[in-house]
């Protein structure tokens, strides 16, 4: 094994320039690889974190996955008489005993959870008015399932729990109606009831029709307002692990018995569309890494060639065609495995220059860096392509070198 590793060593340093070529090629390769994907990923990642973060990993609805039946369907499923045009009974809509329930979703490990009573109303101020949607919520419980403490810009969800009249609005809604902290609002709900609240929070998510469609108040003070006293009509719900949204809303459905929706079901069109663009990236950086292996075939095809004599010499006193084949092999696999961590090196430096890197979006104030993806997977992904790549590469000539007949070689050299 120690020839062989010598006359492979020899080979390729007997062909510097065509050597390093390939072996630029191949770090390259790698380097371009890890820049895009980590680029790529990293902008999967922020786009989910967007999305996912900014709603709840699964929300509990006020309904059920099929329509319930009426009581005179239930008591006479097979009647001889089908009565139509039956006015159907009337209920007040929200999910029934939430408290229970609510316990009941909160004891499942690794999962946090808020009730919410969301509904419409009408903010008035000075004459003016606006239809918002508003949520009733409980500010302890909130803080660990949503994200609008970290936007306030004024106020905070414990200013709202100390202000049983307080509401907490969008700055939206504040460019709009001229208002700050400590404006009084009037708030008309569902059934006509008004009631005067108080500006106690002020929130900017980034999102406009957001920031002015949105009101937050107290769960109590939501319950009167849209009549619906001791009711919710969602639970919202954050995972510890988000990916494992979709089956612990089988567990909380089959639990709860209301319909429970997953952020993974809600936007499956969007998960299918970062699948499809995933592959694309993947297509489009394996084809540098293609184009890099050519230049490694290239020049052992050449060392082939050149070296058809010393092949035969090697064969003549005694190396077998695998032996032969072993250092065409191993030459591939020493541009793999240089090129391969120099490229892994070289791929860490240009993301830490992408990293740096600041855009400002038209019309946007803040600054945004490039997402990068870290993640320790994409190394070993890209140097494991590489080697591959080398390798078979490397095959075809080493092959062909395995077929050498010394005889007839030797017998035209002589």
């Amino acid at each position: 094994m120690a020839v062989t590793l010598d006359i492979a060593v020899a080979h390729l340093t007997s062909r510097k320039r065509q050597t390093l070529v390939s072996l630029t090629g191949v770090v390259l390769g790698v380097a371009f690889f890890l820049a895009v994907s980590a680029l790529m990923r990293g902008s999967e990642q922020d786009f989910i974190k967007r999305l996912v973060d900014n709603s709840p990993h699964i929300t509990v609805y006020d309904e059920y996955r099929q329509a319930r039946e009426q009581p005179a369907v239930m008591r006479w499923p097979h009647a001889a008489v089908d009565v139509r045009n039956v006015r159907p009974q009337r209920e007040t809509r929200g999910i029934r005993g939430w408290p229970q329930r609510l316990a009941a979703v909160e004891a499942l490990p690794g999962v946090r959870a808020a009730p919410v009573l969301a509904g419409s109303a009408v903010l008035t101020f000075a004459g003016r008015q606006q239809g918002v949607a508003l949520s009733g919520i409980v500010p302890d419980k909130m803080k660990h399932v949503s994200t609008i403490e970290e936007k306030m810009t004024h106020g905070s969800l414990d200013a709202l729990a100390a202000n049983p009249n307080g509401i907490i609005i969008g700055q939206g809604l504040v460019d709009k109606f001229s208002l700050h902290m400590g404006s009084t609002l009037s708030v008309v709900g569902d059934d006509g009831q008004s009631r005067a609240l108080r500006v106690v929070g002020i929130f900017r998510t980034g999102n406009a029709a957001y920031d002015e469609d949105q009101a937050f108040v107290l769960l109590k003070r939501a319950q009167s307002l849209l009549g619906r006293e001791n009711r919710i009509n969602r639970i919202i719900i954050q995972l510890a692990d988000p990916y494992a949204a979709r089956d612990v809303a089988q567990t909380i459905e089959a639990a709860v018995g209301y319909k429970s929706v997953s952020w993974i079901e809600a936007s499956e069109d969007v998960m299918s569309l970062l699948l499809v663009r995933n592959l694309i990236m993947y297509s489009v950086v394996g084809a540098i890494l293609v184009v890099a292996a050519f230049g490694i075939y290239n020049t052992i095809s050449t060392i082939v060639m050149e070296k058809t004599r010393d092949i035969a010499i090697l064969k003549s006193i005694g190396f077998r065609a695998r032996d032969v084949r072993r250092v065409f092999l191993i030459e591939g696999l020493i541009v793999g495995a240089f090129g391969s961590s120099f490229g892994v090196l070289a791929g860490i430096g240009l993301m830490a220059v992408l990293a740096q890197v600041e855009v400002r979006p038209p019309g946007v104030a803040e600054v945004v860096h490039l997402p990068i993806w870290w993640g320790a997977d994409q190394y070993a992904l890209a140097a494991a392509f590489a080697m591959l790549s080398c390798v078979i590469a490397s095959y075809l000539p080493a092959r062909r070198a395995g077929k050498v007949h010394p005889v007839d070689i030797l017998r035209g050299a002589a």
